[in-house]
């Protein structure tokens, strides 16, 4: 790697040698976004806790560096598959790198490695980080640098919590002189607050590069027909792709019914025998169109930067978990899409597990939901709102989402309410929605009559138009609190029932148009189309050729070179050496690995 910089000669004039170093081992001419000001900070041996969105390059603002300082960096990460995903891009790249986890089998060899002084990069989980036995193997070695991936988890404010992270202090302040970098992509005002706090970094050490993913596609309807609304986003959007669900059942029936003998779907959950979870994760991270059923644990213990969409079948538990969760989708820049079907017993549920936390957590639980509530309701921008719960100011309008592309219709249906919540209260809170709504419209029938209902002063006066707003009404009024289920399937007056009867809370309706519009051109920013030139004969020999040299190498396709590189290829069509490492993620390592086949190729498909 050349000759090193000790935290005595780094200094803040070495910008020309950075970004040498930086074209040399990833194959780019310049940083992005924030990247140089966590980097230089990394140099001049300052602390800092950089939140940056999914799939700015967060990994890059250590590993850079690590290729640089004399001494190894510990990077501390929460699971050992992702510890290993990247493993496997640093090594694919020159970077000296391993992992020391129960997986090992090599640990005794890394050990001497990272002994004599061979590691850049050393990754471990932070219950391995915080014994005293790990500590006494650093004092053996030259540390350069700590970095703390998902720092959210050592807060108690974030949605992750491991309490394992809170016990990284001590390590840390052994090694006083070392700096530390902490990256999350999710942590708003007050658990970055606290982050700072639990990992002992100054506030001026904070780097908030926002939040906004421009190139997600944000789509949340109304759940209804679940199956049919998956199948149509299957085929509209080619890639790879994760489908989450709320219980494990739900992934293995989804599995089966999105299952069409078209594209292989699997499912995943922690109820699976280990090797077939495994093995199902395996082939996820190696496919290229792959689509995958799963509880929301996954995706955290993968680095697959090609997800082209991200679907969530039920209601998140917040909207940090969300914007984690779909923020797995599209790391690589490329165009994709995150969609949310939602039904108003997802609310109903999340209430009823609100009452089963200790009340010094029901405020916050509240407020959660409450946030949810307002995203999946807004007739407005879905993208401002996640952006203003960030902190963030963003434009009212972003001309990505499925609102901005296509407004909803705005309906007062305060009136309706009030009618619904009436005829709850008059047939005693005891019926579910569709007896009520049959009330409500006048349809006489033996329960009806043999009940009196038929004479209630709530019967039949609802029709025309307003008949049409009832299922919407018995929604919009699950989600705010004025409706609760019972536990045996009626419906009951909820705690915010009152401000509505009494004209005091006005219900604005929004009615999602009948079919999502305004995909936009194929290939528009954010559409979930890829850009991939599909059936350019030259871009399909190279994609192919990289699935050749993957399967060879036992590593996914897109630690090979990513779609981008490829793109470029066939547009660019280089005939050196010297011209292919021009092109940006092609670093000398790659180019020497795999230069002279794709070349090969390039040269064969010759205008």
């Amino acid at each position: 790697m050349g000759a090193r910089m000790t935290l005595e000669t780094r200094t803040s004039g070495d910008t020309l040698h950075l970004l040498d170093k930086l074209h040399e081992v990833f194959g780019f001419r310049s940083f992005r976004g924030v990247q140089q000001q966590v980097v230089d900070r990394v140099m001049a041996g300052q602390s800092t806790l950089a939140v940056m969105p999914t799939g700015a390059g967060k990994s890059l603002t250590y590993q850079l560096p690590a290729t640089m300082l004399d001494g190894t960096c510990v990077v501390i990460s929460p699971l050992i598959a992702l510890m290993h995903d990247q493993l496997r891009s640093a090594s694919a790249n020159g970077i000296r790198a391993a992992t020391l986890t129960s997986a090992d089998e090599n640990r005794a060899e890394t050990v001497q490695r990272l002994r004599a002084g061979e590691l850049d990069l050393l990754y471990v989980a932070p219950e391995r980080a915080s014994q005293s036995h790990f500590r006494e193997l650093l004092a053996q070695c030259r540390i350069a640098l700590f970095a703390i991936d998902e720092a959210h988890c050592v807060s108690e404010w974030g949605h992750d919590f491991r309490p394992d992270y809170r016990l990284l202090r001590p390590l840390m302040d052994q090694f006083g002189d070392v700096p530390r970098l902490a990256l999350t992509a999710t942590a708003d005002a007050h658990t970055r607050s606290d982050i700072l706090t639990q990992l002992g970094i100054a506030p001026e050490g904070l780097i908030v590069a926002g939040f906004d993913r421009p190139n997600i596609r944000y789509t949340i309807r109304p759940r209804d027909s679940l199956t049919t609304q998956l199948r149509r986003l299957l085929a509209e959007n080619p890639g790879p792709g994760i489908v989450y669900a709320q219980t494990r059942a739900a992934t293995e029936r989804l599995a089966a019914s999105l299952s069409d003998g078209t594209r292989e779907v699997r499912c995943y959950h922690a109820g699976l025998p280990p090797e077939v979870r495994a093995a199902n994760q395996a082939a996820f991270v190696e496919s290229e169109n792959m689509v995958i059923c799963a509880t929301v644990a996954f995706g955290m213990g993968i680095d697959k930067p090609d997800v082209r969409f991200v679907a969530h079948a039920g209601l998140p538990k917040s909207i940090e978990s969300y914007y984690q969760e779909t923020g797995r989708a599209g790391r690589d820049g490329d165009p994709s899409a995150a969609h949310l079907f939602w039904g108003a017993d997802d609310f109903a549920r999340a209430r009823m597990r609100i009452g089963e936390v200790g009340e010094g957590r029901q405020q916050g639980e509240r407020a959660r939901l409450a946030a949810l509530g307002a995203l999946v309701e807004t007739a407005g921008c879905r993208r401002a709102i996640l952006l203003r719960h960030f902190g963030e100011d963003p434009p009212e309008t972003c001309g990505n989402c499925d609102n901005c592309l296509n407004p909803p219709k705005a309906v007062d249906a305060t009136v309706v309410a009030q009618k619904y919540l009436s005829a709850v209260a008059r047939t005693r809170q005891m019926y579910g929605a569709g007896y009520v709504e049959s009330v409500l419209t006048g349809q006489s029938s033996e329960r009806s009559r043999s009940q009196g209902h038929d004479a209630l002063s709530v019967f039949g006066i609802i029709d025309g138009e307003e008949a049409a707003l009832l299922k919407p009404v018995h929604r919009a009024l699950l989600v705010r609190g004025a409706l609760l289920p019972t536990e045996h399937g009626g419906l009951m007056l909820g705690p915010e029932a009152r401000g509505f009867l009494k004209g005091e809370q006005p219900l604005d309706l929004v009615i999602p148009p009948k079919r999502a519009g305004g995909r936009g051109r194929k290939g528009a920013p954010g559409s979930g189309q890829a850009l991939n030139p599909v059936g350019d004969p030259l871009f399909d020999a190279l994609r192919e050729l990289r699935r050749d040299l993957a399967k060879e190498h036992q590593v996914p396709p897109y630690v090979i070179f990513h779609d981008s590189v490829l793109r470029d290829m066939a547009v660019l069509r280089p005939q050196t050496r010297a011209l292919l490492g021009e092109l940006p993620g092609i670093g000398s390592k790659k180019l020497e690995a795999y230069g002279d086949e794709f070349l090969a190729v390039i040269r064969q498909h010759e205008r």
